[in-house]
């Protein structure tokens, strides 16, 4: 159980590490006091610009896949491996946790992002072809109504119900991905009460269906 403990508490400590506020305090800049007031690559973009939304998302998408592809198999000294803790149950965890630690992260006042690029990197490096049900449902949602926020919250829920069809027998991994899912949508609930108040930014550039100005 030591392991267990230790390694959780790794993946949330490397979840704090947000790249907006990282990049933003190297810049002067707090994000979490412009545009949405959130502290994720969306925001990033939108307030500070290409490169510096690449970079912070790059950051955010890398600690995930840190927390998967390493943490769960690595010896930690004086740690080690025990054999009565599931390698499948840990990285699962272990991806959560790194999660978790991007919302609310202890060093910046529990205020961080809402979790969709660390999402991205921890189920790239689950099993990269869950990407495929993630992005695309992303891509499709966004096209067909502009908000960034729904279409993160839809494709989480995708992403849950495909890998419940199709890797039913995997209950780390479905587990894991319901508890993505339910968490991804409690962030977003001020982009849902936005939405209802029809008070929600859209990405017009790329909503197909908005109105076309004479």
């Amino acid at each position: 159980m030591l392991e267990l403990g230790v390694k959780l508490l790794i993946a949330y400590l490397l979840g704090t590490l947000l790249g907006s506020l990282i990049l933003g305090r190297l810049r002067g800049v707090d994000i979490r006091s412009m545009g949405s007031g959130n502290a994720g690559a969306t925001n990033a973009l939108r307030t500070q610009g290409k490169l510096f939304g690449f970079l912070v998302l790059a950051i955010d998408v890398a600690k995930g896949m840190a927390a998967v592809w390493w943490l769960p198999s690595a010896a930690l000294p004086g740690i080690g491996i025990d054999l009565n803790v599931s390698r499948e149950w840990l990285t699962a965890a272990c991806g959560f946790a790194v999660i978790v630690g991007h919302v609310y992260p202890v060093w910046f006042g529990f205020r961080g992002g809402k979790g969709a690029a660390t999402v991205i990197g921890v189920v790239a490096a689950m099993d990269f072809r869950l990407l495929l049900p993630l992005l695309l449902s992303w891509i499709v949602v966004l096209l067909l109504f502009g908000y960034v926020g729904l279409a993160t919250m839809m494709a989480t829920v995708v992403l849950a119900v495909a890998v419940v069809l199709l890797r039913p027998s995997n209950l780390s991994l479905c587990t894991f991905c319901a508890a993505v899912a339910v968490f991804v949508i409690f962030t977003h609930r001020s982009n849902i009460a936005r939405m209802r108040a029809g008070k929600e930014n859209r990405v017009r550039r790329l909503w197909l269906f908005r109105p076309r100005t004479v």
